[in-house]
């Protein structure tokens, strides 16, 4: 691939929560997305990403385990009545989590290298064709989330990434130029 092929697929992603809910998503087009986060760069190769694949009614126990988490948090009822059914706006829902580390600078380490694979995720459902939408994990559902996924105590929640057939072209759009600043 040459780097102006990838410029131009960087460039195509967007965020995209409008979806065609009838249009199911292959689950080996889902297993190739986690296998692309899997190499993203891993700092002492400690393999910290662990994926949720929730599709069917698995989404709305998803909705409700996090609701659940989010009312004895004290959201206000209208975010809890929304979380409820928000996961099935998707045909699936892929929960990423960062593994604990041995550390704090190596559990740090671990959740840069899973959101490393989260934007490779991201960049193979635009190559598919898929529309995405990387959300975070609602105030004081985290471990909630986690413990429904069946992972181990301190995992943190790193997306919760909406999968699926896209039903409308989002508009290209400017990016600011980045701040370089260059040191010789």
């Amino acid at each position: 691939m040459m780097f102006d092929d990838f410029r131009k697929l960087v460039i195509a992603r967007r965020t995209q929560l409008m979806m065609d809910l009838e249009r199911e998503v292959d689950m080996d087009l889902v297993n190739k997305l986690c296998d692309v986060a899997a190499w993203a760069p891993n700092h002492q190769l400690t393999w910290p990403w662990v994926f949720g694949v929730f599709t069917g009614d698995a989404r709305r126990a998803l909705g409700d385990a996090t609701a659940e988490a989010m009312q004895r948090h004290g959201d206000t009822e209208m975010k809890v009545t929304k979380t409820r059914t928000k996961y099935l706006r998707a045909p699936v829902i892929v929960v990423v989590g960062t593994l604990p580390g041995e550390s704090e600078l190596q559990t740090e380490e671990n959740r840069d290298a899973v959101s490393a694979g989260i934007q490779n995720m991201l960049l193979g459902a635009t190559a598919m064709g898929l529309g995405s939408f990387w959300s975070s994990c609602p105030k004081g559902a985290n471990d909630d989330v986690a413990k429904h996924c069946g992972w181990p105590e301190g995992t943190h929640i790193t997306a919760m990434i909406y999968l699926g057939w896209p039903n409308r072209d989002i508009p290209d759009r400017e990016r600011q130029a980045p701040a370089i600043t260059y040191f010789n």
